[in-house]
């Protein structure tokens, strides 16, 4: 049997040969290779992945028709990595694949990032990184797991989903992307770094990659919020402090916009709103005070006194949209976000109290024990050398991850690799003004960083800006470029400040 079917492709392979040199010696189109249909796919053969289903779906909602895959993969004992892998009919492929990425530590594939792949014209894949549910108790008694979730979901993912394209186009993906925020940033940059052959081009959005640091400094921050436990920080006051914010430092650049160009360069102190007697709802208590400078701050190591991870910018004090503010994460929360990270992951301890915490000590054995849930690696050559191309973008007024995370990953990779100008041929950043985690805020949120990097890769034009817009109600109510770091869009002083024309990128000190 298996010789009959290696001698009916063999056959068909020869026939095409034969029609293609024929239409090449005759000037006319080559023929398109017939595709293997949906249904067949399941007995392709993957290394530790099973095919589970190929099925396709119909035309619908501006989707068009497609060849649904889903598969299980296992590439170590306790591994179950759910992946699907999303193929347009062939007519609408654009012959490129994009890999999606996730978010938090959900195991929610990214349905609707690829749902848009489809309607670009991608052949798509996501996973669900190795377990189900949003909570980090599938980590605890199973290494294997958090390395699926940390590094080996998204390769595996990508590995099947290259070998099923391969196979129902009869040819691979012309270029391989992949794109994520938040963790989905963070699993970008680990491609960049494990696995840099995987990907021509990765944008990575407000990327989580320090990642123990990060829960350190949510934790950090609550317990600043709550240092004085008669006189906690309250959510209700952080809409206060954000005014407060947006008045001080909301000019510096030459506009009145309602936007901070850069929080590093806001001198607002909250002893400005230091309550002049008792507590009130449009003051700040003295240790309320405390509080948010140290939140500002950022975490330090009580031995040394060195900022072991940054602070939260001003700005993103009450942010909307997704993220929520410092209320979702360490200000009016009965414990920090992501507890379970250090009570499950690092420490095994049910009962763990999150005072306890020494941010020398337990740092140290954070990063002995699951170190490689970390994408610090500044050693980008093999990436480069790939001829990869990586597109960072990050809000400035972020209240999950702060800005100034992804600026020390950039420069570090400056430092390690020779300077911003050696670098620019691959790597390129880019700061939003005014806008939260991975989307929201009051700045210009909306912007196609894909099809940047896809013009970056394809044609070789490094992206120097990137036009950016704001809605409200469904109505574009301002423009304006997010400019290639460390430059800045200027505004010309002419015409209007909600207008891209009317900006120029230059260096920041201009």
């Amino acid at each position: 049997m298996f010789f009959g079917i290696f001698s009916i492709r063999s056959m068909r392979r020869k026939r095409r040969g034969l029609v293609a040199s024929f239409c090449a010696i005759a000037g006319l189109a080559p023929v398109r290779a017939v595709a293997a249909s949906c249904e067949s796919l399941t007995s392709l053969s993957i290394a530790n992945t099973t095919i589970v289903s190929a099925a396709p779906v119909s035309a619908a909602e501006n989707v068009p028709q497609y060849c649904r895959v889903t598969a299980l993969a296992k590439p170590v004992n306790d591994s179950e990595i759910k992946i699907e892998i999303w193929l347009p009919a062939a007519p609408e492929w654009n012959g490129k694949f994009l890999g999606t990425g996730n978010g938090g530590y959900s195991g929610a594939i990214g349905y609707a990032e690829m749902r848009t792949a489809l309607q670009q014209g991608y052949a798509t894949a996501g996973s669900n990184t190795g377990h189900d549910g949003g909570d980090l108790k599938f980590g605890a008694g199973h290494p294997e797991k958090i390395r699926d979730w940390a590094y080996r979901a998204v390769h595996v993912m990508t590995d099947a989903a290259k070998q099923v394209i391969r196979a129902y186009y009869e040819r691979a993906a012309a270029h391989s992307y992949f794109t994520g925020c938040s963790t989905g940033g963070h699993q970008a940059l680990m491609e960049a770094q494990r696995y840099p052959a995987d990907y021509d081009g990765i944008v990575a959005g407000d990327p989580g990659n320090n990642r123990i640091r990060l829960n350190a400094g949510f934790l950090w921050s609550w317990l600043a919020a709550n240092k004085d436990a008669a006189n906690p920080l309250p959510a209700s006051k952080l809409p206060l402090i954000n005014r407060a914010v947006i008045e001080a430092c909301d000019a510096i650049d030459g506009i009145k916009d309602g936007l901070i160009a850069d929080p590093r360069r806001c001198p607002f102190d909250p002893g400005a709103l230091l309550c002049k007697e008792g507590d009130d709802a449009n003051c700040l208590t003295v240790s309320q005070v405390a509080a948010v400078r140290s939140i500002y701050g950022g975490a330090r190591n009580p031995r040394t006194g060195e900022r072991v991870f940054a602070g939260w910018p001003r700005g993103s004090e009450s942010l909307g949209g997704r993220g929520g503010g410092w209320g979702a994460y360490f200000v009016g929360q009965p414990e920090p976000a992501r507890s379970d990270f250090w009570r499950t992951w690092v420490f095994d301890k049910p009962d763990w109290d999150p005072r306890s915490f020494d941010f020398d000590r337990d740092l140290t054995l954070a990063d002995s024990k699951v170190g490689f849930v970390d994408a610090n690696n500044p050693d980008l050559k093999a990436f480069e050398s790939h001829q990869g191309k990586l597109l960072m973008y990050h809000g400035w007024a972020d209240p999950v991850v702060p800005p100034d995370d992804a600026i020390r990953y950039y420069e570090t990779v400056a430092k390690a690799m020779g300077g911003p100008d050696r670098i620019s041929s691959f790597i390129r950043l880019f700061m939003v003004p005014g806008m939260g985690h991975c989307g929201g805020g009051p700045g210009p949120n909306t912007f196609d960083a894909l099809g940047a990097l896809d013009k970056w890769v394809t044609e070789g034009v490094a992206p120097q800006k990137i036009i950016a817009s704001h809605s409200t109600n469904g109505v574009v109510d301002r423009t304006r470029p997010l400019c290639s770091y460390p430059q800045v869009a200027r505004w010309s002083g002419e015409g209007s400040s909600d207008a891209a024309v009317q900006f120029v990128c230059a260096a920041s000190g201009q």
